[in-house]
């Protein structure tokens, strides 16, 4: 039986919103500083009157002064009210447009991104070996457009991949959602399958459930859902082991971690019976439980995780996940070990602009 499901908020501690907040605060305050420095050098000796010298001030030439510098400034009142409103104008049409986009095409704007990833552990015979990772499907959302998840599934099967990988948060709030998709969800296909695992929101927690039995047991159809219907591998704190030409790989799948969230992850649990020299592939929805525990008490070369959106809203290289997580999108390197975030497959709310929602196809090398 679970134990009872809560939710804290440690993660954001205020300690670390004080450090975001001077952060944002210093760089600001010393450009205004820079900028009141150099206007008061290069502009006031502009505003002196001819004559003018310390020491000779009288009544007359300290008008001619203020006179003289409520020119410029009225100028530059003017200047400022024209082409100023034009940039802002244009910035705000902007805006809007982008807003507009990103809430009727951008959540849907599915991208197909490839990567291959090299290891000097990985068995010869996986040289090659495709892995295609989707994560954060929340699949209540696309009750606004249903034909988007048989456009994923039709570009994922079409990647002809080895293994699919679902790296957590299949619904928002309730194994309903999931009921008009199993049809389009069952007929993704892999040689070796479709493995997933367990993300915070598919424990339930933001459902409307009048007792914790209603919800338990909403967790327990949703897990039946993936393994019956779906014809998925659920892995619980579990692992599993791929055979190919006489060599084998361990998949393994933690339950959600992290903190401020829902946590049943068990690590020494999903690592049981596994040989250490194997090469083994984690599943862990919340990338923080790469560096908080599998980075510190394991070897495993590969972890692939969700969890964070990008936050839907990103800008080159900027999005407000960079505020909260140190690794948010892509992938990241420690030694020999590495990790892959998937910004989302989906999205809980349909609303997406630069973070557009991904299907990520890995490529795994041998360097051997």
């Amino acid at each position: 039986m679970l134990s009872i499901l809560s939710l804290n908020f440690s993660r954001f501690r205020p300690s670390a919103w004080r450090r975001i907040h001077l952060s944002a605060l210093l760089w600001p305050l010393l450009a205004v500083a820079a900028g009141v420095a150099v206007t008061c050098a290069g502009v006031v000796p502009l505003l002196r009157p001819a004559g003018f010298s310390p020491g000779s001030i009288n009544p007359t030439l300290l008008f001619d002064l203020f006179s003289t510098a409520g020119r410029w400034l009225a100028s530059a009142i003017a200047f400022m009210s024209a082409t100023g409103l034009t940039i802002l104008t244009a910035i705000g049409i902007t805006a809007v447009i982008a807003g507009v986009y990103g809430l009727i095409a951008g959540w849907k704007h599915v991208v197909v991104k490839e990567r291959e990833i090299a290891f000097d552990t990985l068995p010869p015979s996986y040289d090659g070996y495709r892995i295609v990772q989707l994560s954060d499907l929340h699949i209540g959302t696309y009750r606004f457009d249903p034909r988007v998840v048989d456009r994923i599934v039709g570009r994922v099967n079409a990647l002809n991949p080895d293994l699919i990988v679902f790296t957590g948060d299949l619904v928002n709030r309730s194994p309903d959602e999931l009921e008009p998709f199993i049809p389009a969800l069952s007929r993704l296909k892999a040689r070796d399958g479709v493995v997933s695992i367990m993300g915070n929101h598919d424990y339930c927690v933001y459902g409307n459930f009048k007792t914790q039995r209603e919800r338990v047991e909403a967790i327990h159809r949703l897990q039946s859902m993936q393994r019956d219907s779906l014809g998925w591998r659920l892995l619980l704190n579990e692992n599993m082991t791929i055979g190919r030409d006489g060599q084998r790989i361990a998949i393994a799948g933690v339950e959600n971690a992290g903190k401020g969230f829902v946590d049943h992850a068990d690590l020494r649990r999903a690592m049981r019976n596994v040989d250490p020299d194997m090469f083994t592939i984690m599943l862990s929805h919340d990338p923080c439980h790469w560096r908080n525990e599998i980075l510190p008490d394991t070897e495993i070369p590969l972890t692939l995780s969700g969890h964070t959106h990008a936050m839907q809203f990103r800008l080159g290289p900027l999005s407000p996940s960079r505020l909260l997580y140190k690794e948010w999108n892509g992938l990241y390197r420690d030694g020999n070990r590495l990790l892959h975030v998937n910004p989302g497959t989906g999205s809980n709310v349909p609303f997406r602009l630069g973070a557009w929602p991904e299907i990520n196809l890995l490529t795994l090398r041998s360097e051997k």
